[in-house]
């Protein structure tokens, strides 16, 4: 016979038995769930490399049809870096036939006597300088291209940043992505020529995270238009309200890409992205643009935005930390080695792309990891940026939290509506058993 203390032994002995077998499962939910998510990331990891690379690496065609004539917008305002190397490209272009019109808001503006310097050495190309500021918009930018739009005489029209480096076969290699279903033709801009430490984390921003990304979405079908450069048949952006109507969103290249979708078309990025030459920069200069991308993407692209928190290295390197700890690896060999996984397949893009790196690269892109988050945050929490010396404001975090509720909550109910519908049959049919 059992006996009494026997009894409160066994019980007890279950009790702990099935304790512990209750911690197992939760503890394995655990660790099968961040293996998931870390297997997930690194595939898109090298998804994004590899799609980068094949886009980089397609040879454009040899025997290329007639291109039509286009104009060339550039708006200017001061001088930045590598100025004169960057606008001297304007007049070297293999193009047959273009116009150039370089767009100043003030006649004060000191890169006036630049541009005229070049016009007057390359004096067979027809360029002008058109001065004058519209005030259609907020956006200082989109103010100093209207009157480069409304003057241009050929119906293909490219709008093209200061600061970009233009390879002789520029236009043909706008021409080259455009496609029946295009409406917009862009390039994201790589960084060249850093000088310092704070332009060497700029190019670990710009290529291979920001233009990687950029990369992977385009080969989708997705693709997002990017300031920088932009190629747009007249008529088409005419027929959507004119260029008046990038006013709509806080930056143009924004409302470029809704533009383009509306109108049932795709944004299409060059197969080969232009330089952007970055020279010296500074800590606020870096974080001032970043945290201004990062409010414009937020203002625009909100869901788009939500997923960049997942974007960097440095939280799959904890998670693999964690999952070390737990199946007793070496934790910090563990993460090392994903670091080197990740951080080197990046150093692999740029190297593959011809683009700008170093020995010590992967530590600027574990570097820009490590702000990702604190730029997220900051980008949530705030309105204000400057761009050029221009205070702008992108709208405000509750009017926008309203208009994405407004879209999200018909959905929340109709997933509801369709729950407590199937959970009213459940039981009816259990109460039938």
């Amino acid at each position: 016979m059992v006996n009494g203390a026997d009894k409160a032994r066994c019980a007890r002995e279950s009790q702990l038995c099935h304790g512990a077998c209750l911690k197992v499962p939760a503890m394995t939910v655990t660790i099968l769930a961040a293996a998931t998510f870390t297997i997930a990331v690194s595939l898109i990891h090298v998804a994004s490399i590899a799609a980068a690379i094949g886009r980089f690496r397609r040879k454009p065609d040899r025997e290329s049809p007639p291109y039509p004539p286009v104009t060339l917008v550039r708006p200017l305002c001061g001088i930045d870096n590598y100025a004169v190397d960057t606008l001297r490209t304007t007049f070297e272009l293999d193009h047959p036939q273009y116009e150039i019109l370089f767009c100043v808001a003030s006649a004060r503006d000191p890169v006036i006597p630049l541009v005229r310097d070049l016009i007057a050495e390359y004096g067979g190309a027809n360029a002008k300088i058109l001065i004058g500021d519209d005030r259609v918009s907020a956006n200082p930018k989109l103010n100093n291209v209207i009157k480069g739009w409304r003057a241009a005489a050929h119906d293909w029209i490219i709008i093209a940043d200061s600061n970009v480096l233009m390879p002789r076969d520029y236009v043909a290699r706008l021409f080259a992505s455009w496609r029946a279903d295009t409406g917009l033709v862009a390039s994201p801009p790589i960084g060249s020529h850093p000088h310092g430490f704070w332009a060497e984390l700029e190019c670990a921003f710009l290529n291979t995270y920001q233009a990687r990304w950029q990369y992977l979405i385009d080969t989708l079908g997705g693709g997002f238009a990017q300031g920088k450069t932009m190629l747009w048949r007249r008529a088409d952006l005419e027929s959507a309200g004119g260029i008046a109507a990038l006013a709509k969103e806080a930056a143009e290249d924004a409302a470029s890409t809704k533009i383009v979708r509306g109108m049932g078309r795709k944004v299409r990025l060059i197969d080969r992205p232009l330089a952007q030459p970055l020279g010296y920069r500074t800590a606020s200069e870096v974080w001032n643009r970043q945290l201004r991308w990062a409010r414009l993407r937020r203002a625009s692209f909100f869901f788009y935005f939500l997923l960049e928190i997942f974007s960097g290295g440095v939280l799959p390197m904890l998670t693999i930390a964690f999952l070390a700890h737990a199946l007793a690896w070496p934790v910090a060999l563990s993460a090392l080695a994903f670091g080197a996984f990740w951080y080197g397949g990046e150093m692999f893009l740029a190297a593959a792309a011809g683009w700008h790196t170093r020995l010590c690269s992967p530590l600027y892109g574990l570097c820009r990891d490590l702000l990702l988050p604190v730029l997220f945050v900051a980008a949530l929490k705030g309105n204000d940026f400057v761009w050029r010396g221009n205070a702008m404001q992108v709208e405000r975090m509750d009017a926008q939290r309203r208009r994405v509720l407004a879209r999200v909550r018909p959905r929340v109910q109709k997933v509801a509506s369709d729950g407590r519908r199937r959970l009213r049959s459940l039981r009816e049919r259990l109460s039938e058993r």
